[in-house]
């Protein structure tokens, strides 16, 4: 195993991690403004892009199910599921498995939509810069993924 590939020692991984927080958060920020921008021709917002996202990605799934996979209180998702709703951008069906918890699914016209704007992001996504490798990008995944379970004790509601 090379210096590389050994463990960190919990004091160097906690200032280490801090790092990757501090990146995080303006990251997030700049992105979202992004999308924003990039959404508001169509009278998108944010929230029900990632209704609609959550959606093209996993299939038909329910309010509590959207909420717990985006980290976000059941009441927002409901309120964006309302909105994409009231512009014909999903329906809510039967849930076979939770009589009283329907599925959202997206119409045609969401699918349509969510396909746009995901082409669009792959788009502008496709110019970032670095010589990324896949490996580094498998590692990113993995340290953010570690992070996120890390903090899996925090309430979403």
């Amino acid at each position: 195993m090379t210096d590389d590939e050994t463990p960190l020692p919990p004091d160097e991984l906690g200032r280490r991690l801090t790092e990757v927080y501090d990146l995080v958060g303006p990251l997030y920020r700049r992105a979202q403004r992004s999308v924003e921008r990039g959404l508001t021709d169509g009278g998108l917002s944010l929230g029900v892009r990632a209704v609609l996202t959550l959606l093209h990605r996993n299939g038909p799934m329910t309010v509590p199910q959207m909420g717990r996979a985006q980290a976000i209180s059941r009441q927002f998702v409901q309120r964006m599921v309302n909105e994409a709703a009231d512009q014909g951008l999903v329906e809510s069906i039967p849930n076979p498995a939770h009589r009283r918890s329907s599925l959202i699914r997206p119409t045609e016209k969401g699918t349509a939509v969510i396909g746009e704007v995901l082409r669009r992001e792959h788009a502008l996504l496709r110019e970032t810069g670095g010589g990324l490798t896949d490996a580094e990008v498998t590692a990113c995944l993995r340290v953010l993924g570690e992070l996120l379970e890390a903090l899996d004790h925090v309430d979403d509601d």
